[in-house]
């Protein structure tokens, strides 16, 4: 698998157990200590940086650390509003739409010099 495709496909599961680790406790254990809530987080945690870390190193490898950071933040919020809607039961906003065209024309400046535009 191109390192490029691989590094989004690795993102992209570990923005789902840092969601669930960042999120789920407001929901599933809102009625215990936060010390319990922080301990599962944890947990959960370890999962993402079984992924994150060996994706930013082989993303690494073919882009910038800018442009890691923004392909990151582009996942985050792909992963997020589903979570926020379908698990939280929270509604979808504009909010979300606006959120992400801002993050789609900061992915524009920052790959631009690698699509050849700059």
């Amino acid at each position: 698998m191109h390192k490029i495709g691989f590094t989004i496909l690795l993102l992209s599961l570990s923005n789902v157990f840092m969601t669930f680790a960042w999120y789920a406790h407001l929901k599933e254990l809102s009625s215990k200590p936060w010390i319990i809530a922080a301990l599962v987080s944890w947990g959960v945690a370890l999962f993402e940086y079984l992924l994150q870390v060996p994706a930013n190193r082989i993303g690494y490898e073919v882009l910038s650390l800018g442009q890691l950071k923004i392909l990151q933040e582009i996942i985050a919020l792909t992963v997020f509003v589903p979570f926020a809607f379908f698990y939280m039961k929270e509604p979808l906003k504009l909010d979300y739409l606006w959120a992400g065209l801002c993050i789609l024309g900061a992915a524009y400046f920052i790959f631009r010099s690698k699509w050849g535009v700059a």
